[in-house]
């Protein structure tokens, strides 16, 4: 499978040569063969839509794996191709013999974080986000630093000059995609649930959703309650992993799991709902993480099917708190990792409809990467702006007044791009709009952005 014998001019087999991947969890032939090359992955390929470049298309991503696994080595223009990929998962939507890219695409990372030797100031920065997004407690110490950076006019007066993207593009894409932040009050263990108890659940609190969207949490939590929820927050409870598995840090990832796992176990509860689209989607993959533990394969199966993203846990249990009139036009943005890879799209729509008032609004090319896609945009920061003026220049058409999505990194993406071209629209998550429904609070509450 890793192995190609070459032949030599006289017939006889030569000694085999290594191929790209080794024989731990090597990109599947047999779902790599699924492929027939169709072509209608094309044009919900993000990449593939800035370049058009074939072997920056799944379809041509899948072509390089075959050879891989045939016998071509790993060489710099062969994982270039595969970090260009964001992950999206848009191509798992649109094809129609229903190739699992998104396996493959993380098999193959992991192959590329073991074998391949990236160069110094790639492996530098990679580094780097990995000392600081999945720490809770370091993403925490950054806060009072970055609210003063914020305070001070230092960030606008930077990203108006556009010095430091002439210098170090990479940093000033973190500049410009930090949000604006709000104090973080932390959650109590345990939220009582606000009329007859309908469940106990689990609240994943996340590390750059707790300690750079900490209301959204507050506002998830408030929502639970309200609906009849008990909601417990571990506190035990660190990274879950998914920047981790999303680019081939597979032990890392792996331990992670483990603990989140645990922290979860412990609190006893039903059900783990999740409010980040790139978190629920790694977590509901943890079965195939830990399949080859044999201390925790049981364990990650129960728990991936416990996990559900907050909307699709409360269409399932059905409304049952008041809704109060919000008369406010919303555009909804389907985060990659909620509408390609967990396939949550119908339900978000639902609960904003069910808001008296709401007018929901849909984007163009709804099916394009916004060009967050995890850390994607820091690592690639021209593309990854390309992509985010595309999709506010569509959200801007619908002349909606408020921006709905699921995922911080969206929230962070959009509102940068949105700025940069001076749309003003107002940006929140699904639960903050129906936490202010439930609540009986002004748009203006909303419409902040």
């Amino acid at each position: 499978m890793t192995i190609s014998a070459e032949r030599t001019s006289a017939g006889d087999t030569a000694e085999p040569r290594r191929g790209a991947f080794d024989e731990h969890r090597p990109p599947s032939p047999e779902l790599v063969s699924d492929c027939v090359h169709c072509g209608f992955c094309l044009p919900t390929c993000p990449t593939y839509t800035l370049w058009g470049e074939e072997m920056d298309s799944p379809r041509g991503r899948i072509y390089l794996m075959k050879s891989g696994l045939e016998g071509e080595p790993m060489t710099d223009s062969m994982v270039q191709h595969f970090d260009a990929c964001l992950g999206c998962m848009a191509c798992v939507t649109a094809c129609p013999s229903g190739v699992q890219y998104d396996a493959l695409i993380e098999a193959t990372r992991a192959q590329i974080e073991r074998n391949h030797q990236r160069d110094p100031k790639d492996r530098a920065l990679r580094t780097a986000i990995f000392a600081l997004f999945p720490h809770k407690r370091r993403l925490r110490l950054m806060r009072g630093p970055l609210r003063a950076f914020q305070a001070t006019g230092l960030q606008k007066m930077l990203d108006r000059s556009g010095l430091l993207r002439r210098i170090t593009p990479k940093l000033a894409m973190m500049t410009e995609l930090a949000p604006r932040l709000e104090k973080a009050d932390r959650l109590p263990e345990h939220i009582p649930a606000r009329g007859p108890k309908r469940a106990t659940v689990g609240l994943l609190t996340g590390c750059v959703q707790g300690e750079f969207f900490p209301q959204v949490n507050a506002a998830t939590a408030r929502v639970l309650a309200a609906e009849g929820c008990e909601v417990v927050v571990p506190k035990q409870q660190g990274c879950c992993g998914a920047l981790s598995l999303h680019n081939g840090r597979e032990e890392e990832a792996q331990r992670y799991a483990r603990r989140t796992i645990d922290a979860f176990e412990r609190a006893g509860v039903e059900t783990v709902v999740v409010n980040a689209a790139g978190c629920g989607s790694s977590m509901k993959e943890y079965a195939t993480l830990l399949d080859d533990d044999p201390a925790y394969a049981g364990k990650a199966k129960r728990f991936a099917e416990s996990t559900k993203d907050v909307a699709e846990f409360i269409a399932q249990l059905g409304p049952a708190a008041e809704r109060h009139p919000l008369e406010v036009t919303v555009a909804y943005h389907d985060a990659c990792h909620l509408g390609h890879a967990q396939g949550i799209r119908t339900q978000p729509r639902e609960l904003l409809r069910g808001i008296p008032g709401v007018e929901l609004r849909e984007i163009p090319e709804a099916e394009l990467c916004c060009g967050s896609a995890g850390i994607w945009n820091i690592l690639n920061p021209e593309p990854a702006r390309e992509l985010g003026d595309r999709k506010a220049r569509n959200i801007a058409t619908t002349q909606a007044q408020l921006l709905v999505t699921a995922n911080p990194g969206c929230l962070m993406q959009v509102s940068s791009s949105l700025q940069r071209q001076g749309t003003r629209i107002g940006m929140a998550h699904t639960v903050e709009v129906l936490d202010a429904s439930i609540r009986g609070l002004p748009v203006s509450s909303l419409t902040t952005g």
